[in-house]
C-alpha cells in the first residue's frame, strides 16, 4: 500500500496592523485592499536634544511599530511619521491658526522637505526595517491675505507643516519633488509595500 505523510498545513497569512491614529495614513493603506487592525502606538515625541528631522521621524516611526508590535507580537505592524525639516529645524503639527499662521509664513518662497520615514516590525520573526521617503516642497511666496484664506478654509492644524497636498494646500505650493507619491500626504506607499512584502504580506 502506498504510505500517506501528514501534511503541515499552510502556514496562515500574518495580519497587517497600522500603528498609527491618523486618518490619512489609514485612508492610503486601504488603497491595498489588505484587511488590517489599526492600534495607537504609545510613543513620546519629543525631538531630542540636536535631533536632525529626518533622524527624528525614522526614530519616531520604528518606536511606533515596535510598540503596537509588542502588542500583536505575530502580526506585521506599520509605523509612520512626518517632521517638516525648515532648513534642518524640524517643524511638527501646529494645533492652533495661530501656530499655522506662523509656519506659513516662515516657509513662504522657501522649499521644505518634507521628512516621512516608514518601518515595519514582526516581533515574532525579528523582522524590523526602516525607510526615509523625503519630499521636497516649494511654497509660493504668499502673501498673509493668501495665508489667512486657506487656513480659514481648510484648518490643516493636524498636519506637520500645515498644509494639506492632497487639498486645497495645492495652490501654496510652486513644485513637490518625490519619488513617492503618496508619502507628502503621510505613508510612502511604494516603500510600504515593498517592506510589508519582504515580511511576509502578500500584496497582490
Amino acid at each position: 500500500m502506498p504510505q500517506v505523510f501528514a501534511q503541515s498545513p499552510p502556514a496562515a497569512p500574518r495580519a497587517l496592523v497600522l500603528g498609527s491614529t491618523s486618518r490619512y495614513r489609514r485612508e492610503l493603506l486601504q488603497r491595498l485592499r489588505i484587511p488590517f487592525e489599526v492600534a495607537a502606538p504609545q510613543v513620546d515625541e519629543t525631538p531630542r536634544p540636536g535631533e536632525a528631522p529626518a533622524g527624528l521621524a525614522c526614530r519616531l516611526a520604528l518606536a511606533k511599530a515596535q510598540a503596537v508590535a509588542s502588542q500583536f507580537p505575530d502580526a506585521v505592524v506599520i509605523g509612520s511619521d512626518q517632521v517638516a525639516d525648515l532648513a534642518g529645524e524640524p517643524l511638527g503639527k501646529p494645533g492652533t491658526h495661530e501656530r499655522a499662521t506662523q509656519q506659513l509664513r516662515r516657509m513662504r518662497g522657501r522649499t521644505v522637505i518634507f521628512q516621512t520615514a516608514v518601518a515595519v516590525v514582526c516581533a515574532q520573526t525579528g523582522f524590523a526595517q526602516t525607510e526615509l521617503a523625503p519630499v521636497h516642497v516649494k511654497f509660493r511666496d504668499l502673501s498673509d491675505t493668501e495665508i489667512e484664506a486657506y487656513l480659514q478654509a481648510e484648518q490643516p492644524y493636524d498636519c506637520a507643516g500645515s498644509a494639506k497636498s492632497e487639498g486645497l494646500g495645492i495652490a501654496l505650493l510652486d513644485a513637490i519633488e518625490s519619488d513617492d507619491p503618496t508619502a507628502l500626504v503621510g505613508l510612502p506607499l511604494i516603500r510600504t509595500c515593498r517592506m510589508i512584502r519582504a515580511a511576509g504580506v502578500k500584496v497582490l
